[in-house]
């Protein structure tokens, strides 16, 4: 009988060690090294034939290999396959993260459900055959090819693969499996990333796609070894308020399509609703003008959305001005608020400066930079903008305008939800080849803007 062998493990970054440390010196977290049992066997998985070996290790030359298209299993549900690049390719993995309780296992159950022409296996770790059948019933979507499995050994899992054969596989969660390879606890870093290598190796060998649902730590990053994400061929990040009714589901990482899509739905009684116009949700209806906001022109992935900014600034009561944000980035914010004070002669130093993005979503779009501009100033004079107005443009440092890419499908959106009037950076006048019914206006810098709001 071999000697076991001990390793100390970073539960935090997944950093291996002989001997115990009190500081990791990868990620520099304290008290994080946890020592674990490591025992691998060199024997087949279950679902490996005596030929598999020879098929993956023999080497071709790169004109040997078809060029074949990927082939893609295509969803009921829309969001999804566009977050995904046009659908699920055939022996992907996708890892998908979000808080506990926002709706991830009724999102891909659902999915699953509304897919009875394939053959799926829902595995739950975490939830009984009653629990996830009350949920089911909720749904009111009935499927004959939909099987069940509450089981957490990765072997009995592969036994009942092989039983079944699905065209695809959902498990829920990666942190509730332990594989008998890796003596330590379920959810350690060991277990998490050894349970994910096999589901990886068999996705890869049977060409069948697998959706790996994971939870996230207190500062939303993904629970386990940060090698996670790496090891899997897609991360979707499952966000929202459970306080409100809409989720975004975001793409962080696609080898099969563009890294940052967007898909966005509404929580009711009867499940996950897809939203097909989100920029009607991110612009808020009011009865008055009001001083303060602002609509941009923004990018999501390929997607075109126009979100509202609401600024509101105050004279600062108690002498230390507060910068505070919502879905937009705090230094992005002071940097803008720098270039109005030095090239604008504004005093927002002895203000207090509130920004907000309408419906909870997170911009990183630097197109939206002219629209928190316009509603900093207007809050600033106290005069309210147009609402049938809608910017778009990259503020620079010396205060210019600056040209953002895909113009053409942000003027089409705006006009499409009826604007009469989109402001654009002039440097883009060479990129607009279309004719729109919306009208046009060209500035070059913010003192150009300004001039023409107010």
């Amino acid at each position: 009988m071999s000697k076991n062998k001990t390793t100390f493990i970073c539960q935090n970054c997944g950093t291996e060690s002989a001997k115990w440390q009190g500081k990791c010196p990868s990620c520099n977290s304290w008290n994080t090294f946890v020592e674990e049992i490591i025992h691998k066997d060199n024997k087949k998985e279950i679902w490996e034939d005596e030929q598999s070996d020879v098929k993956n290790t023999r080497s071709k030359k790169l004109g040997e290999i078809s060029d074949s298209e990927t082939v893609r299993i295509l969803t009921k549900d829309n969001e999804l396959n566009r977050v995904l690049g046009g659908g699920i390719v055939e022996g992907s993995v996708i890892l998908v993260a979000g808080e506990p309780g926002i709706g991830k296992s009724t999102l891909f159950l659902q999915a699953c459900l509304q897919m009875n022409t394939i053959t799926t296996l829902y595995i739950s770790g975490e939830e009984s055959l009653q629990q996830i059948k009350m949920r089911a019933d909720r749904l009111k979507i009935a499927n004959d090819n939909f099987y069940l499995l509450t089981s957490t050994d990765t072997q009995t899992i592969f036994n009942e693969i092989k039983k079944i054969r699905p065209q695809l596989v959902v498990i829920d969660s990666i942190q509730t499996l332990e594989s008998q390879f890796i003596e330590s606890a379920p959810g350690s870093v060991s277990q998490v990333r050894e349970c994910t290598a096999e589901i990886v190796r068999f996705a890869k060998a049977t060409n069948t796609p697998v959706f790996i649902i994971g939870h996230i730590t207190k500062d939303g990053s993904i629970a386990g070894p940060k090698v996670l994400e790496h090891m899997v061929d897609t991360v979707l990040q499952f966000e929202g308020d459970r306080h409100y009714a809409y989720r975004i589901l975001r793409t962080t990482k696609n080898r099969f399509g563009n890294g940052s899509e967007l898909g966005i739905y509404e929580m009711s009684e009867g499940g996950l609703k897809q939203i097909t116009n989100p920029s009607e949700i991110l612009i808020t209806q009011k009865d008055e003008q009001l001083s303060g906001v602002a609509i941009a022109a923004m990018m999501e992935g390929a997607r075109p959305l126009l979100i509202e900014t609401q600024a509101l600034v105050t004279h600062a009561v108690y002498g230390t001005p507060q910068r505070t944000v919502t879905g937009y980035d705090l230094r992005r914010l002071q940097l803008l608020l720098a270039v109005l004070e030095k090239r604008g002669g504004f005093h927002f130093g002895v203000k207090d400066v509130f920004l907000n993005m309408a419906g909870g979503i997170k911009v990183e779009d630097p197109a939206i930079d002219l629209a928190v501009i316009c509603a900093l100033l207007s809050s600033y004079e106290d005069k309210p903008i147009p609402m049938s107005i809608c910017f778009v443009g990259e503020v620079g440092l010396s205060g210019e305008v600056r040209a953002v890419s895909r113009i053409e499908q942000r003027i089409a959106e705006a006009e499409k939800l009826g604007f009469e009037k989109i402001i654009v950076s002039k440097f883009n006048k060479k990129s607009i080849s279309s004719t729109f019914k919306i009208q046009i206006s060209f500035v070059s810098t913010i003192e150009e803007l300004y001039r023409i709001l107010f």
